[in-house]
C-alpha cells in the first residue's frame, strides 16, 4: 500500500510564474496531493513582483529585492521546472508546446502568464521602445539606462495609473543622481481616467513638482530612437521610451480555441476556461460574470480558489466559486518615498502611506523567501545503529555528486584481470576503451547519470553530453549509441510522456553530435536515472598518458556544477544560477574536440573535479602539474557558495585525491565534482595562442589554467 501511494498518476502544469501560481506553488508544497505530478513552465528562473517594481525604478529597491525565486519555489513545491516560453496550448491532444523542446501533456492545466505592454501596430516600438511588461526584460534595461551618465530624456506612453507610477518614479531616480531630466508623459486621452477627483489632484501635482511634461489628447505616430513623432507633427525627444497604455493579452492565447475577450481567456466563477481541464488566473484572464480591472489584489485572492479547484479536480470532489471585492485600496507611488492610499473615492497621501504601502510589498514578498526544504519522513524506528550516519546530514546530489569516489572504483577496477582479447588496447586511466574492429580505431564507453532537474527532456541531454564527453576527450567523433533509461513508477500515461520527452532529447543530442541511436532499455526504480553508451571513431586517439613538462593546460567550460546544483537541492542557490548551470551542461564539446585534436593528452572534467581528472594526466604521463586557481573560470554563484561552505556529496572523497591540501572556497572547487564539464587538454606552449583564438572563435570560454611540470604526479596549486 505504501508504494502504490508513491505512484504519479496525473499530470498539473502551470503555465507561468504570476503572482496566483506563485501562492499556489507554495500552498501545494505545504500540502501536496499524492498521485499529480506538479509542473511549471516559465521562460525565466526567476519572477518579478509588480507591486515593487515602481520602487525599483525610483532607486528604493535593489533589482533582487523584485525577484520571486522560481527555482526555489518548485524545489520547495516538488515541482517540475522547465524554463522556456509556452506559446500553444493544444485542448484537444492535451499538449503544451514550447519552441525547441517536445509538447509537455497535461491532464489539469492552468494559465496565469500576465499581459503584456508591447505596442506592435506602433511603428518604430519593437526597435527603439521598451514595454513596462513583462517586467524582468524591463528592469534590466532601466538599470542600464539609469546608471549611464549625461542628460536624460525619457518618455511614457500611456497615462493610466501605471504610466504615472513609472515616469515619477523614472524621473526621480534620474534627478536624485544628479543628472539633467526631460520627461514626457503621453496619452491618447485625459491622464488617470476612470479615478476619483481627488487621486487626479494629487498625482497632477506630484507629476508637475517632478517636472514632467504632459501630453493629453495625442496620439503617437512613431517611434525613433532618441525621439517620438506625435500625429499632429510635434517631436518628443527621448531616448528611452517606455510604454504603459493599457493591457495586452499574449496573442497565441486567442489560437487556443478557448473562449476570448479581446484576447483574454473567458474564466467562470470556478476560474475554469471553457475547458474545464484548464484554468486561468491573474491578468491574461476575464471574469466573464465580474469583470474586473487588471489588478494585482485579485491575482493573490484567486490562489486559495485556484489551488482548492484543482485539488478537487483531481479528487473529484465539488468546486469553490471565487468572488472578486467590488472595490479594492490603491497604493499608488508618487516618485520619492511618498504613496497615494485611494478608496472609494477617498484619497490620501504621504510617507506614511509610502510605509503603508511598503509593508504590504514586504509581507507579500517575505512568503517566498529564505524557503526550507521540506522536512524528509522520519527514519524507522527498528534500524541499525549506523544507518543515519551513513546517510548524512544532507540528501544525496545529483549527477557526478552521487558518483562512487575515485578511490572506491580503483579498487574494484584494479582487482579484475586485464583484456584478454588481442583486439582490446587498455589505457590506464582513461574512462573509454580503444577497440581495433576491421582495421579501424573504435573507441567505446558507457556513463549514466542520476537525475539532478526534474525537467526530464534537460536531464537527457545533460546525460548525452556528459556521456558523449568521454568519447570526445579521445578525439573521437561519436558513432553509436544505446539509451538506457530508470523511471520512478508512474502512470502508463505519465510514463509514455516523461519516456517521450527524455528520448526526443537524447535523440536531437546525439544526431547533433552525427551518431545515432541504435538501441536502448528501459526499467523502472525509485528515480530517474539515464544513461548511454557511446561508440567513436579515430585515427591518433588522444590518451591521459601524452602529456610532456612544458604543455599548457586549457580549459574550455567553467566549473562548479557540483556546488552550484547541491545548493539547489537544499533551496540555497539563486534561480539565475542554477539556470545558468543547466544552460552550460548542455553546451556539447564536439567542435572544442576537433581543435583541440593535436593536444598531447586531454580529459573531460566530470565526477573527479577538475583536480582529479589533472591528476589522471599526470599520473599516465608521468609529471607533475601547476594548477592556477585564480585563472580557472567559475560558473555565476559557485565561489559564493563555496564561502558559505555549500559542498557536494562527492567532495569528501575528492578531496581524499590530495592529502594535505589546505581547504579553502577556491581550492575546494578545483575538487568539485562536475557533470557535462569541459576539456581540459596539455597543449604544445607553440599551439596555445592559435587554440585559444580558434575556440573563442567558436563560443568556448577556454583559458590557460596551469601547465605540465618535471616531477612526480603532484599537482601544486598557485593562487592568483
Amino acid at each position: 500500500m505504501q508504494e502504490n501511494a508513491l505512484i504519479q498518476t496525473r499530470d498539473v502544469v502551470l503555465i507561468g510564474g504570476g503572482h496566483t501560481h506563485a501562492l499556489a506553488l507554495r500552498m501545494w508544497g505545504m500540502k501536496p496531493v499524492a498521485g499529480a505530478r506538479l509542473t511549471l513552465i516559465n521562460p525565466d528562473p526567476t519572477a518579478a513582483y509588480s507591486g515593487m517594481l515602481p520602487g525599483f525604478v525610483a532607486g528604493h529597491y535593489a533589482r533582487d529585492d523584485l525577484d520571486i525565486d522560481l527555482v526555489q519555489l518548485a524545489r520547495f513545491a516538488g515541482a517540475r521546472l522547465i524554463l522556456g516560453a509556452a506559446d500553444h496550448l493544444d485542448c484537444e491532444q492535451r499538449q503544451i508546446h514550447v519552441p525547441g523542446r517536445p509538447p509537455i501533456g497535461y491532464d489539469l492545466c492552468s494559465i496565469d502568464i500576465g499581459i503584456t505592454s508591447a505596442m506592435p501596430d506602433l511603428p518604430g516600438f519593437a526597435q527603439h521602445g521598451i514595454p513596462a511588461k513583462p517586467l524582468s526584460d524591463f528592469a534590466a534595461r532601466w538599470q542600464q539606462f539609469r546608471d549611464a551618465d549625461g542628460p536624460a530624456r525619457i518618455a511614457v506612453i500611456g497615462g493610466g495609473i501605471a504610466g504615472v507610477e513609472l515616469v515619477l518614479a523614472m524621473t526621480h531616480a534620474l534627478l536624485s543622481r544628479g543628472r539633467e531630466t526631460q520627461a514626457h508623459l503621453i496619452d491618447r486621452g485625459e491622464i488617470l481616467k476612470g479615478m476619483a477627483g481627488a487621486t487626479v489632484s494629487k498625482m497632477r501635482a506630484a507629476l508637475k513638482a517632478h517636472g514632467v511634461t504632459v501630453i493629453e489628447k495625442a496620439e503617437v505616430a512613431r517611434v525613433e530612437a532618441d525621439h517620438l513623432v506625435l500625429s499632429d507633427g510635434r517631436h518628443v525627444a527621448s531616448d528611452f521610451t517606455a510604454g504603459a497604455a493599457g493591457a495586452r493579452p499574449y496573442e497565441w492565447l486567442s489560437r487556443t480555441g478557448l473562449y476570448c475577450s479581446d484576447g483574454f481567456l473567458q474564466v467562470n466563477p470556478a476560474l475554469q476556461t471553457s475547458s474545464p481541464d484548464v484554468f486561468a488566473v491573474g491578468d491574461c484572464a476575464h471574469m466573464s460574470r465580474n469583470p474586473r480591472p487588471k489588478a494585482g489584489v485579485y491575482a493573490v485572492r484567486q490562489a486559495p480558489v485556484l489551488v482548492h479547484n484543482l485539488r478537487a479536480s483531481l479528487q473529484g470532489k465539488p468546486l469553490s466559486m471565487y468572488r472578486p471585492q467590488k472595490d479594492y485600496l490603491k497604493l499608488v507611488s508618487m516618485g520619492e518615498q511618498r504613496a497615494l492610499a485611494e478608496r472609494g473615492g477617498f484619497a490620501l497621501s504621504g510617507r506614511m502611506m509610502w510605509r503603508w504601502k511598503d509593508y504590504i510589498d514586504q509581507k507579500f514578498m517575505n512568503q517566498f523567501r529564505d524557503l526550507s526544504p521540506m522536512a524528509p519522513p522520519p527514519l524507522p524506528k527498528d534500524r541499525v545503529a549506523d544507518m543515519a550516519e551513513a546517510l548524512g546530514p544532507k540528501p544525496l546530489c545529483g549527477g557526478c555528486g552521487s558518483k562512487l569516489g575515485r578511490g572506491v572504483l580503483r579498487g574494484v577496477l584494479d582487482t579484475l584481470p586485464p583484456p584478454s582479447r588481442g583486439d582490446i588496447q587498455a589505457l590506464p586511466g582513461d574512462d573509454a576503451a580503444l577497440l581495433v574492429v576491421g582495421g579501424q580505431q573504435q573507441v567505446l564507453s558507457s556513463d549514466h547519470l542520476s537525475s539532478l532537474t526534474n525537467d526530464p527532456y534537460a536531464m537527457a541531454r545533460i546525460a548525452a553530453i556528459h556521456a558523449l564527453g568521454d568519447i570526445w576527450a579521445m578525439g573521437a567523433e561519436p558513432q553509436a549509441a544505446t539509451v538506457s533509461v530508470i523511471l520512478p513508477r508512474l502512470s502508463e500515461p505519465l510514463t509514455t510522456r516523461t519516456l517521450s520527452e527524455i528520448m526526443t532529447g537524447a535523440s536531437e543530442t546525439i544526431r547533433a553530435a552525427k551518431a545515432d541511436i541504435v538501441g536502448g532499455h528501459s526499467s523502472v526504480g525509485t528515480a530517474l536515472t539515464i544513461g548511454y553508451s557511446i561508440t567513436g571513431l579515430c585515427e591518433n586517439p588522444v590518451t591521459l598518458g601524452g602529456g610532456r613538462p612544458g604543455d599548457v593546460l586549457i580549459l574550455t567550460k567553467p566549473i562548479g556544477s557540483g556546488t552550484v546544483m547541491a545548493a539547489e537541492m537544499q533551496m540555497k542557490a539563486k534561480g539565475a544560477w542554477v539556470a545558468e548551470c543547466l544552460r552550460q551542461m548542455q553546451i556539447p564539446q564536439g567542435e572544442a574536440s576537433g581543435v583541440l585534436r593535436n593536444a598531447h593528452a586531454m580529459t573531460d572534467v566530470t565526477g573527479f573535479g577538475l583536480a582529479g581528472h589533472l591528476l589522471n594526466i599526470c599520473q599516465a604521463s608521468g609529471c607533475a602539474a601547476e594548477l592556477l586557481t585564480g585563472h580557472v573560470p567559475l560558473l555565476p554563484g559557485a565561489l559564493d557558495l563555496a564561502r558559505a561552505g555549500i559542498r557536494s556529496t562527492l567532495y569528501p572523497q575528492n578531496a581524499a585525491m590530495h592529502p594535505g591540501l589546505e581547504s579553502g572556497p577556491l581550492t575546494d572547487l578545483m575538487l568539485d565534482p562536475q557533470t557535462a564539464g569541459g576539456l581540459l587538454a596539455a597543449v604544445p606552449e607553440g599551439q596555445v595562442a592559435a587554440v585559444l583564438q580558434e575556440l573563442r572563435a567558436a563560443g568556448f570560454p577556454a583559458v590557460r589554467v596551469g601547465q605540465l611540470v618535471p616531477g612526480t604526479p603532484i599537482i601544486r596549486f598557485i593562487s592568483g
